[in-house]
């Protein structure tokens, strides 16, 4: 299949859901490429950082137990 504009392949950014075309620079890499942009990719590591917070938080928080009335 000839790479023109209509036939590229496409793939959605799952950080801000816009879909994105096959771009010659990512020629050998275009099943490793998940996001349309250096910035999606930065978000995606802040997200990651902040939910990996967000649970050691949670799983250090002693659980509370509810006492029957």
């Amino acid at each position: 299949m000839k790479l023109t504009k209509p036939n590229l392949p496409t793939k959605v950014c799952p950080i801000c859901g816009r879909p994105f075309a096959w771009r010659k620079k990512w020629a050998r890499d275009w099943e490793r490429v998940r996001y349309c942009s250096e910035r999606c990719r930065r978000e995606a590591g802040r997200r990651r950082r902040r939910e990996d917070a967000q649970r050691e938080l949670a799983s250090s928080l002693p659980f509370q137990r509810v006492r029957p009335v």
